[in-house]
């Protein structure tokens, strides 16, 4: 026996995986539950690593952590998955109707697309030239409807050996795939929050962090970003997570319709739910599981969404599994091994050019549950080492209804740099110095209400009185964002730039008026304030040329002021 490799257990024949080798002693990592199993009992190998079947039929499907279709398993067993399960992760039966893009003797190489068939009404599946084949097409067959184990063509080497081709292929769960090249990511992942595209944006191909305590808004956050970012694909991984926050994904994109194409959200995402109550040991398999088929639709040239919730639950799965193994524990009793684990799941994401030269790319956003909101914990700071976007969650934003309930004082984003040119080339040098000045505003208000704390705001002078009014703007008008309101669920870049220049335009307008000796007591009468919060509610991503009728109606009013004081 090898390490990692999969054996099936007893006389039920569970499924389980080879961890450890010694001299007089193997250790199985089972991945169902083995209660009634004694010693004595056989263990049948199968020679290879825990793999999945990779083929047109994953999309819109539900699996759990080892790949196993539920919704498949439902309807032979039933609503309760009963042991010893051993079934294809895709429909073998199901035809396709494949067009073929290469012809007889042709010349292929490995990960060369040479058909295509649609898979869902939103998604094209492009078949690829399997791994270690290489050569010229000897046979091929007639565009048709065909299963995904029938042989669709024949491929003869220099050697003169011979490889038939199917749609099916089959890759091992703990190695990435093969890529040509990988780039740095250049091109933002618009997820349509505004405290997130503006403030801490993330690149397609990197990695992100969404750490949060109880009740913060984790989950949703992510069901946002799954619903409304441009990625081609969702690959969503509840990993340990409660069984009704599954059924509630389930429910909301079978329901929800795709903005980009008008179908039902299930046709571009893929499920991997493995429940808190299921099994630790497929809770440690399941993020490969699922970031296996991103890299496979990645390698078709798609830019693929990894939601994993959350990493902190597959991180204790982790440390009983060590326990179990009487290894030495690390800090809080985690695996010494967590952070190269880590590390080994986040740097599989990335923006690569794939073996047919096209581009795609795999984004990770991995929520973190810190015990007591204790961000100094040890998921959260090895985390922090292997992704460059951090989305802190505060409990006191939550409670306060703030949702996106993202601390803009604790969260980061090294993204921002090589995104500059995009954001450069759409708007300007404008986008990043108005996100400056937003910054700088809201970091100036966090120091001034230290001061206001000791003697109240009534004794700032103007200009401070008005950094707090614009900082309260950018909080409540610009930054909180409301899921349930058609214009403000996802608001598109161009109207989060408009948002910004409208708010840094009225300041550097009301700071004039403060040098004329105007005082702030008769601007927030004015009605601008009240204007700027709607605004958000008021303008649809559609209608764009109405703001500048808001700034006509803000400026008419500020000027009635001014004309009082000439």
């Amino acid at each position: 026996m090898f390490i990692y490799e999969v054996v099936l257990v007893g006389k039920d024949k569970l499924i389980g995986e080879v961890t450890s080798v010694s001299k007089d002693r193997t250790i199985i990592q089972v991945y169902e539950n083995t209660s009634g199993v004694f010693p004595g009992e056989p263990i049948y190998s199968k020679s290879s690593m825990l793999s999945l079947k990779l083929a047109p039929g994953l999309i819109s499907n539900i699996y759990d952590g080892i790949g196993r279709p539920l919704k498949e398993i439902e309807k032979r067993y039933g609503s309760y998955i009963t042991r010893g399960i051993d079934i294809e992760n895709i429909d073998v039966q199901k035809k396709w109707r494949v067009t073929f893009t290469k012809k007889l003797n042709d010349s292929v190489e490995v990960g060369q697309i040479y058909g295509t068939c649609m898979e869902t009404p939103a998604i094209e599946h492009r078949l690829m030239i399997p791994l270690s084949v290489k050569g010229k097409i000897i046979r091929i067959a007639d565009d048709g409807d065909y299963t995904i184990n029938d042989n669709l063509l024949e491929i003869q080497d220099n050697m003169g050996t011979i490889y038939p081709v199917k749609m099916m292929t089959e890759c091992p769960i703990r190695h990435p795939r093969m890529a040509k090249a990988r780039y740095t990511p250049t091109q933002p992942l618009i997820t349509g929050q505004r405290v997130i595209d503006t403030l801490f944006p993330i690149a397609k191909g990197g990695a992100a962090a969404i750490p949060g305590g109880f009740g913060t808004g984790k989950t949703m956050m992510q069901h946002q970003i799954a619903k409304w970012s441009d990625a081609d694909i969702i690959v969503y991984i509840g990993c340990g997570e409660r069984g009704n926050e599954m059924t509630q994904v389930l429910e909301e994109f079978s329901e929800l319709k795709d903005p980009r194409s008008g179908q039902s959200m299930l046709d571009r995402t893929i499920l991997i739910a493995n429940t808190s109550n299921m099994p630790v040991a497929a809770r440690e398999a399941s993020i490969y599981t699922g970031v296996t088929m991103a890299e496979y639709y990645r390698d078709m040239g798609y830019h693929v969404a990894v939601i994993a919730d959350s990493t902190s639950r597959w991180a204790e799965a982790l440390r009983e599994i060590s326990g179990r193994l009487e290894e030495m524990p690390a800090e809080e009793g985690f695996p010494a091994y967590l952070p190269s684990k880590l590390s080994a799941f986040y740097e599989r994401a990335g923006y690569y050019q794939t073996l047919n030269g096209d581009e795609g790319s795999i984004t990770i956003i991995g929520a973190v549950s810190p015990q007591g909101n204790d961000f100094s914990e040890p998921v959260t700071q090895n985390t922090k080492r292997f992704i460059r976007c951090f989305w802190a969650l505060d409990k006191s934003l939550a409670y306060a209804r703030h949702y996106p309930a993202i601390n803009w004082t604790m969260s980061y984003s090294e993204y921002v740099t090589s995104l500059e040119k995009w954001y450069n080339e759409k708007f300007g040098d404008e986008f990043m110095k108005y996100r400056l000045n937003i910054q700088r505003l809201l970091s100036e208000e966090n120091s001034l209400m230290e001061i206001v704390k000791l003697i109240g705001s009534d004794l700032l002078a103007d200009e401070q009185k008005l950094i707090l009014d614009i900082s309260r703007i950018i909080r409540t008008g610009f930054l909180q964002q409301n899921a349930n309101n058609k214009f403000d669920c996802y608001i598109t870049v161009e109207k989060q730039f408009l948002m910004m220049k409208t708010i840094i335009e009225l300041y550097n307008y009301i700071k004039k008026m403060l040098a004329a000796q105007i005082p702030i007591s008769q601007v927030r009468q004015s009605g601008a304030y009240d204007m700027l919060n709607k605004m958000k509610f008021d303008i649809s991503n559609d209608e764009l040329n109405k703001f500048d009728d808001l700034w006509n109606d803000i400026l008419s009013g500020l000027k009635e002021i001014e004309l009082k004081y000439e």
